[in-house]
């Protein structure tokens, strides 16, 4: 039996279609690869690393009567997660289809995702929903709950603390209403200018202030190998994650680091050194073929000691 919940995590759970291709790409032709199939979603992959960090959590999210259904039930059992998601028998479970470069970066994605929208809203009306709510000590969400459901899981979170996975640029948008209850927001860079119409390359400390002035306290913004920025109320920080000639799949590598920042966080420890364990978790998982790879305590300890100190830098004035 997992332990009981402390971590409530609310989003996607679903089919994840990676298909990378061994050669240069070619566009509008058809292109030698490999295809993997298995269950993610931003709020099961930070499920799954909050787990493997020794907390009990639930998932909420939505799926089909379907194989993919079952497959989707079958990895929430396996991860040890309080499985709290409602089955449409007549619905299609969600699924997420991209295409990967020989590198692992993704040329082209497809989210067939249409269920998440019908249901989210429904689900954090239920009683059973309300009780695991006032019962969890922190709650991790992703933008894939439409703009009402989130605006209404704000108000039910109370002074939970409420986190949130950005997902991506054309879904950020749905957090704005609510970019003053989040505790702390995983995005991209792209992300972060879709949201805050910031310009994507900028400078760290801009970059955090165009955020802030968007509603946020504060934010981690990933950007593949390039430096990392977080920033905590005024204190803007920047890391660049060490090189790794082993990059085996970015996708999931940004729902671990969140995941595992949140696992921190709660347990108590300063920001930096939680953004911290969250780069060696997403060193892993990139370094892996599956989206959130197993928890190994050694292996973490190791990554760990390779990621630098967080360099504090000043505020700008926006």
């Amino acid at each position: 039996m997992p332990p009981s919940p402390s971590i409530l995590a609310i989003g996607g759970a679903h089919i994840d279609r990676r298909g990378r291709v061994l050669g240069d790409f070619v566009p509008g032709a058809s292109n030698p690869g490999e295809m993997r199939e298995e269950v993610g979603g931003g709020a099961f992959n930070a499920a799954r690393a909050m787990a493997g960090r020794s907390h009990g959590v639930a998932l909420l999210s939505a799926r089909g009567g379907d194989a993919g259904g079952d497959a989707v039930a079958a990895a929430i059992e396996r991860a040890g997660l309080a499985d709290l998601s409602a089955i449409f028998l007549d619905r299609a479970t969600p699924s997420y289809t991209a295409i990967l470069d020989r590198g692992g970066d993704v040329l082209a994605a497809l989210a067939d995702m249409a269920l998440y929208d019908l249901a989210f809203d429904k689900q954090l009306r239920r009683a059973k929903t309300r009780d695991a709510l006032a019962g969890a000590e922190a709650i991790l969400c992703d933008a894939n709950l439409p703009a009402a459901a989130l605006e209404r899981l704000a108000g039910l979170a109370g002074e939970t603390p409420l986190f949130a996975i950005g997902v991506s640029p054309a879904k950020v948008t749905r957090l704005r209403r609510i970019a003053g209850r989040i505790a702390c927001l995983f995005i991209n860079r792209r992300e972060a200018a879709a949201l805050a119409g910031a310009d994507a390359a900028a400078d760290p400390s801009s970059l955090a202030a165009a955020l802030r002035a968007a509603g946020l306290r504060s934010a981690v913004v990933t950007s593949g190998s390039a430096p990392l920025v977080a920033f905590e109320d005024a204190t803007v920080f920047e890391v660049t994650p060490p090189a790794t000639d082993r990059v085996a799949d970015v996708t999931g590598a940004g729902d671990a680091l969140a995941g595992t920042v949140v696992s921190a966080l709660v347990r108590g420890q300063p920001f930096a050194d939680a953004v911290r364990e969250g780069l060696a978790a997403a060193r892993l998982c990139i370094e892996s073929t599956h989206a959130a790879p197993d928890h190994d305590p050694d292996a973490f300890a190791r990554v760990l000691a390779t990621i630098p100190p967080l360099h504090a830098l000043p505020l700008a004035t926006i």
